[in-house]
This record gives C-alpha cells, structure tokens and sequence, in this order.
C-alpha cells in the first residue's frame, strides 16, 4: 500500500513538472480527466487519486464553485451537496466565494511534495532507487508537442526562436498566426518562454467495438442510476426524520395547548366557586339578622336573593335580567324536577298490615310442611317472585296475569308445595271456576300489595332464620 501511494505521488510530481513548463498562464484549479472532477488544490489531487486511483490531472483556468453557508460557513462544491446540506440543517442562504478562488501554484506545490516523498524516503533505499527510476522512466515520456509546421515556419520568418513558436501555437490552439502573434504579445515578459516545451506522451487511444462501447454505457447508466438512488434515498431520510420532528412538535404544541386549556377551565371553577361561596355567606350573614322569620323577611330574602343574582350576571357580562329563552329553560327544569318527585312519592306506599301478615304466615308454613326438600321451596319462592315482578312491571299484558295450573313445569316448580295456591290468591289472583287457571283482572292488580309480597318473598329467600321463630 505505501509503494503504491509513493508511486502515484511520483506521477503527479511528475506531471506538475511537466505542466510547470508547460503553463505559463495563472491556474485556478486542477480536473481529473478521467472522472471530471475539480480540485482546489494538489493535496486534494492527492487524496482523490489515493481514493479513486486516477493519475490523469490537468491545469485549469476555471475556479472551482464555492457557496458557502452564512450560518455555518460551511463550503459546498456542488448543487446537490447545497441542497443535502439544506436539507440536513435548515440553511438556505449561501454566499457565492468562486470569484475568490486564489491561483494555484502547481510546480511549487508538486515541487513542495516530491520533496517531501524524498526526505521521507531517506531511510529507505530500495524506495528511493524505485522513485528515481520512476522518474526517469517518466522523463522518457515527455516528448516535444505537434504543432502546424507551416505556421511555426511564418512565426520563425517574423524573427520569433522556435521554441516561442512552438509554445504560442501550443497554447493557442493553433488556430491562425494572428492568434499565436497576440499570445507572444501578451506573455513576452514570462519567465522561460524560450525554454524547449515537453509535454507527456499522449498514446492514441483504441478504438472501441460497438460491443465494447455499449457496455461501457450500460456501466455508466448504472452509475448513474446508483447515484441518483442514493441520494433519493438520503433525501428520504431526511424528509422522514423532518417528517418525525414535526410530528413531535405538533403533539408537544397540543398537549401545551391542552395544559392551558385545563388550567383556564379549573382557574373559572374556582373563580365561580368563590363566587358562590360569598353569595352564601352573604345571605347567610342576613339570615342570622332576620330572625325569626316571617313574610316581610322571607320577600327581604327573595329581594337579596334577586340582587345577588343580578350582580353576579353583571360580573359575567350577561344581562341583568333573563332572558325568555333563559326563563323557558328555569320552568321547564322546575317542571322536570316536580314530575321527578311525584314519580318518586308515587312509589312510596303503605305495606297493608293484614295482608302483609297472612303472605308471611303462608309462606313459614309451606317452609315447615316441605322440611327436607329446602332447594324445592327456593324455587318455588323465587318462581312466585318473579310471577308477581312481571305483573308489577306490566299490568297490562294478560299473559302476565294468567297461570295455567295444570303446567307441568309450574306444577313441579309450585303446585306441587303445600299453601303456594293461597299466597298467590293473597296477591290478587283468582281461581276459575274448574281449578284450572288462576288469573288477575288489571284493577286487582295493586302496586303496593304486589311489592309487599316481593318484600316478604325476598326475606324468605335470603333471611337464614325465616319461619325458626
């Protein structure tokens, strides 16, 4: 590996050389001629050729892009390396620096680094001795440029030497006299113009068959197509981890929100709470001075009352008075909430004693006359019970009020026990004329009675001493 680095450091010495002679003119960047790339420097030229192995580099005037980032001062080459950093950072203002590029100096540079390659290898012999061959065997290849003989004769009449017409028709391209004319103008004062010019061998380059030329394109297209997959797939990382830090922003903003949301909301609790609180306290305070009471105070009370009320609606912003939709709503809630307490006193009735009295003496003794058959009577209190619960709940239906006694289910569940008959007649049921049916007319069947023998039934099948006293 250290030969091999010495030996592509040896090249671009080499060539620096060459160009050294070989360029007069200012030089602004170095291009690899075997991928295109631009280079600053011959330290970069270095680094690229250890990176890709090319050793073809060349002088040239154009400047090397240079947008800098005015947040980072962070330096991009490319447009796509401009747009990954966007991407990356979020800075999308940059200063274009490429006027600014300084010249490079390439003889002194290389010069600079073969110097450095041979005081490195000072200790090492067998290195040394491969470097000077190698820069002899390269020295073998620097040959004289091609040049249009008949203009460099036309240029050696005018009185230039040979070598200034040589270089000037080298440099300008060959392409008129006038052209290599001005070029001698414009560098008659550099250093070395009349200095023999050598410039490396250029071997003629092979022909490829249309086999070969079309497999070297398919491998360009799939370069190509490697690259621009890599970088769609770092722009997708980015916009997802874009897309991820989004999310989180919006979820921490939300959740900020709610906190304020619950804070303002108990933050009004309170502040009505104390409200209520000193309306209390203040009625309070004037129920302690009217004492006792009478109509004069209780109309002082409901005229405090009314004034509390309206100073609280003004603290609100709302009219002093209600309005009609404001009074629709008080009557309407008034209203629900007497139905609400007749609905409920209307479930509040007076167990009837006697009757009360002879369910319970019915039902102690069917308890004692079946003593060894204690699931038998649970079944049959709690069949009965629910016979009578589906009456309660609805009177209406006659299925409900009619038992068939010859049902051979409800003959096992209840006929078959001593006394269950007479508790259902104490509820309200009445036998027909042949035994068969026992049935309850709507009017019989009473609320209150009904649910005193639910109550009774109940006790019997949850009281652990019913009927031992």
């Amino acid at each position: 590996m250290i030969a091999e680095f010495y030996t592509v450091v040896s090249k671009y010495c080499l060539t620096a050389e060459s160009w050294g002679r070989a360029v007069v003119m200012a030089a602004l960047s170095l291009i690899c001629k075997q991928c295109n790339t631009s280079l600053k420097s011959v330290k970069e030229a270095q680094e690229h050729g250890e990176v890709t192995g090319h050793s073809q580099f060349e002088e040239s005037t154009e400047p090397v892009l240079n947008l800098q980032c005015t947040a980072c001062n962070k330096p991009c080459r490319t447009q796509t390396e401009k747009d990954l950093h966007t991407k990356r950072t979020g800075h999308n203002e940059f200063q274009n620096k490429t006027d600014e590029a300084t010249a490079i100096h390439t003889e002194t540079e290389m010069q600079q680094a073969s110097d450095a390659m041979r005081e490195a290898l000072k200790g090492d012999s067998a290195a040394s001795a491969a470097l000077t061959d190698m820069d002899v065997d390269a020295a073998k290849d620097m040959v004289s440029p091609a040049v249009n003989t008949e203009l460099r004769q036309q240029l050696e009449d005018m009185g230039f030497s040979a070598n200034k017409s040589t270089r000037a028709l080298h440099f300008c391209g060959q392409e008129s006299l006038e052209a290599a004319v001005t070029w001698l103008s414009d560098h008659a004062d550099d250093t070395g113009l009349d200095e023999p010019l050598l410039v490396p061998k250029m071997e003629p380059k092979k022909k490829l068959t249309p086999e070969e030329a079309a497999q070297q394109a398919e491998e360009l297209r799939k370069r190509i197509k490697a690259k621009n997959q890599k970088e769609e797939a770092e722009l997708e990382r980015l916009r997802e981890k874009e897309r991820i830090r989004s999310g989180k922003e919006l979820l921490e903003a939300k959740r900020k929100e709610d906190d304020l949301k619950l804070k303002r909301n108990l933050e009004l609790r309170r502040i009505e709470k104390e409200e209520e609180a000193r309306a209390r306290d203040k009625i309070r305070v004037k129920l302690v001075i009217l004492a006792p009471p009478s109509v004069i105070a209780i109309n002082v009370l409901l005229e405090w009352a009314d004034e509390d009320r309206r100073a609280r609606r003004r603290k609100l912003g709302l009219p002093e008075e209600l309005t009609e939709e404001e009074k629709a709503q008080e009557a309407a809630a008034a209203a629900q909430k007497a139905e609400a307490a007749k609905k409920k006193n209307s479930f509040v009735s007076v167990k009837p004693v006697s009757v009360a009295e002879k369910i319970r003496a019915k039902l102690v003794e069917l308890k004692k006359a079946h003593p060894d058959d204690n699931t038998g009577v649970t079944t049959c209190f709690q069949t009965m019970q629910k016979y009578l619960a589906n009456v309660y709940r609805d009177p209406s239906q006659e299925k409900f009020r009619n038992i068939r006694v010859g049902n051979p289910a409800f003959q096992q569940r209840v006929g078959a026990f001593t006394g269950s008959l007479d508790i259902l007649e104490l509820c309200g049921f009445k036998r027909s004329t042949d035994g068969q049916t026992l049935s309850m007319s709507q009017e019989d069947a009473q609320p209150d009675i009904l649910t005193t023998a639910g109550s009774e039934l109940n006790s019997a099948l949850n009281n652990p001493f019913f009927g031992m006293l």
